[in-house]
């Protein structure tokens, strides 16, 4: 099976794919505003407080905002969802990387929020670009 086979929501398929794996597109960025909880047992385990970051046009006939983001961590969403099957390796593009950003490299099942952080002076992020990679798991 293929990993376009286990991807819902793939925006342009043409762009996203290539020999190493499927690039994943950004589709919110959100702000962390109040605390999550963690303890050991559970009981006390609360999600973070959150908000949608404000998408600016950078003209007035553009139908795709841009997120201005400062240094410091959020929580990205993407466009896609990931289908039952074997576990994927998902990592930063490096496109991304090169430019200051970056998350965490995870072995998933399901495309949940990723936290993003976001160094030096900022980065744009234009809806829709392409910032993660899948891969297959080396497992």
């Amino acid at each position: 099976m293929s990993l376009t086979d286990r991807v819902e929501g793939i925006v342009h398929e043409e762009t996203q794919r290539h020999d190493r794996g499927l690039d994943l597109t950004v589709a919110e960025i959100h702000e962390i505003d109040e605390p999550g909880r963690v303890d050991f047992g559970g009981d006390e385990l609360s999600d973070a407080g959150l908000s949608s970051h404000e998408r600016t046009l950078r003209n007035p006939g553009d139908d795709y905002g841009w997120w201005y983001l400062d240094a410091g961590g959020y929580l990205l969403e993407y466009n896609e969802a990931l289908s039952d099957g074997e576990p994927l390796t998902l990592q930063t593009r490096e496109a991304v990387r090169a430019r200051g950003a970056f998350h965490p490299t995870v072995t998933v099942e399901t495309l949940d929020r990723m936290p993003l952080w976001v160094g030096g002076s900022g980065i744009r992020l234009k809806e829709n670009a392409r910032v993660s990679t899948l891969l297959p798991s080396e497992r």
